[in-house]
């Protein structure tokens, strides 16, 4: 699995490539009742996924509703992620007692539209991107879903937003091939980093990237 492979042990992943038959808990149906059956079936699908990784660490029966801020109400003494986009979904979690937070996001491997690079990203990223070789990697979409992956591992721990213009991202490429790219990425907070959950103030988060298979994976994990 991609998302195992990039995380910590004491990290539980599950992820899936199509959407799959899950029943939702009433609680959970009635949150996403008025979505369209594409948004339905992913989310089902994420929450099927989640109970997976949530019953390998011994948690059964688990009502996954969204809280504030568009995550996860996790169980006590739980954190975890979700994601999901074309052709991926995926969900991570563990015990609070091992990991302090956790973000991950998956993007198709493509371009980002048009005009929407200057909505994501601050100056200094935008002027790497444009120093960059033509190297076959879309870059601007990295961008975007190491930010997102940011923002999951923020929200927790801060019970604050995080736009995008709050976060300045570097990247590192480690290996490269025909079909794929991993390295590492640093996210660097730009605003007051204080927290809610008893730990230090966050200046920063470091995370992982891989390219594979048309897909574009992140993942954050503070231990």
């Amino acid at each position: 699995m991609i998302l195992q492979s990039m995380l910590p042990r004491g990290v539980v992943a599950r992820e899936a490539h199509a959407d799959l038959d899950a029943p939702l808990h009433p609680r959970e149906a009635a949150q996403i009742a008025k979505a369209v059956p594409k948004r339905q079936a992913e989310y089902a699908t994420v929450r099927h996924l989640a109970r997976e990784a949530l019953g390998e660490l011994g948690i059964g029966d688990a009502v996954l509703v969204k809280g504030e801020g568009g995550g996860v109400d996790w169980p006590r003494n739980v954190v975890g992620a979700l994601t999901h986009c074309d052709g991926f979904r995926g969900a991570v979690v563990g015990y609070r007692m091992g990991v302090r937070t956790i973000g991950i996001d998956a993007e198709p491997h493509l371009a980002l539209p048009d005009k929407v690079l200057p909505t994501v990203s601050v100056e200094s990223e935008r002027e790497v991107l444009a120093a960059r070789p033509d190297d076959g990697l879309h870059w601007d979409r990295l961008l975007f879903c190491a930010k997102e992956a940011t923002y999951k591992a923020w929200n927790p721990i801060t019970g604050r937003w995080l736009g995008f213009e709050d976060a300045e991202i570097t990247f590192d490429l480690a290996e490269r091939a025909d079909d794929a790219a991993e390295g590492t990425f640093h996210s660097r907070i730009l605003i007051d980093g204080r927290t809610v959950d008893g730990g230090a103030p966050v200046a920063a988060f470091d995370g992982r990237w891989r390219i594979t298979d048309g897909l574009i994976v992140t993942s954050i994990a503070v231990v």
